[in-house]
């Protein structure tokens, strides 16, 4: 037996010392165990709570106060389509948590709000419409139509786009079982894209031939249009946006782009043909047909410019056998005309 000394002087044997530190390993092991078990208990109910809490939005702009009275301090304002989070009521006032920050989707955590400005106050409740409220989803639908319409107004309301974008964001975050929530999660990505669309087009990288030399709109509202509604006509709008981060900034009299330009809508035409912008896919594939009978005349194939007027004839003629109501079948008729009279459909040849 091996005979070892402590610091004291103590001599124990090596098995007695291996079963005391046995010991210590047992009880630090029961403590971590204990605390592991109350932490999680803590976690568990700090997510139950944020679950259970009462979740909603303004759809008029409210001033966030330090106190349920108009003369507290004031915070700050909250606008049309913020979250805010319930914590409390008193009479006419609601205590929340406003979350000042656009609607986004963080792919990494699938959390639908992106982290940004948080202000803690009361508000008046009279513009709130919470997830308790009735036919709540129909009122925020409501006030982003009206939005939407301030929004197309030449002195309609600053900012209103901004806040129909984020109160049809609103309808399918709060109401996501509402039968709106495809429709409203669609227009919220709409108007994203058109804002972006407009500025990504103001910029001097948009005159490039290449899709891949300029920005591209931000495609993550539609896609999640498309991965939460799958086989609504919703869907399949958002997947004809996609459509243009593919298109070139200038065909520069060249056949490369517009052939692939009228694959692609070609492409979705036959994948969505029960799509409401099926027609419209048909027709700028067959514009595009159109454009390169010419361009394949500068660059002396009259065989390609043969084979791009009976394409292009073909688009048209599909437009007005399956789409007949539509307006595309007035401009498909049209086109017909143009290209059987050997009219110009793109540049600048005149007779």
């Amino acid at each position: 037996m091996i005979i070892l000394k402590d610091r004291e002087g103590a001599r124990y044997p090596l098995n007695r010392r291996n079963s005391s530190l046995g010991n210590v390993r047992r009880l630090t092991s029961k403590l971590f165990g204990r605390f592991a078990i109350v932490g999680a208990v803590i976690v568990l109910s700090v997510a139950s709570a944020f679950a259970d809490a009462q979740r909603g939005t303004l759809v008029h702009e409210a001033t966030l106060h330090v106190a349920p009275n108009e003369d507290a301090a004031k915070l700050g304002q909250a606008g049309r389509g913020h979250e805010l989070i319930v914590i409390e009521s008193s009479r006419d006032w609601v205590h929340v948590e406003a979350l000042l920050t656009e609607p986004g989707k963080n792919d990494a955590d699938d959390d639908e709000e992106h982290h940004g400005k948080t202000v803690t106050g009361w508000v008046m409740g009279k513009a709130l419409v919470t997830t308790l409220t009735p036919n709540g989803d129909k009122i925020i639908f409501g006030e982003a139509a009206d939005s939407e319409d301030q929004a197309s107004r030449r002195r309609g309301r600053r900012d209103a786009a901004q806040d129909a974008m984020r109160l049809y964001y609103r309808v399918y975050d709060l109401f996501p079982s509402s039968p709106l929530a495809a429709e409203a999660l669609y227009r919220a990505a709409d108007i994203r894209w058109q804002m972006e669309r407009s500025d990504v087009m103001t910029r001097p990288s948009a005159r490039e031939r290449d899709a891949y030399l300029r920005g591209a709109i931000d495609e993550e509202w539609m896609k999640l249009v498309m991965k939460k509604f799958p086989g609504t006509k919703w869907a399949d709008l958002a997947a004809f946006h996609l459509i243009d981060n593919k298109l070139c900034g200038d065909w520069q009299g060249a056949s490369k782009c517009p052939e692939k330009e009228a694959d692609t809508y070609e492409k979705y035409a036959n994948d969505h043909a029960q799509s409401p912008a099926a027609p419209e896919a048909l027709y700028d594939a067959a514009w595009r047909r159109s454009a390169l009978i010419e361009i394949f005349r500068t660059e002396l194939n009259q065989k390609k410019a043969e084979e791009a007027k009976n394409r292009a004839l073909s688009l048209a003629q599909k437009i007005l056998s399956q789409y007949p109501q539509s307006d595309w079948s007035l401009r498909a008729q049209r086109l017909i005309f143009y290209i059987q009279q050997g009219l110009p459909t793109y540049g600048n040849v005149t007779e």
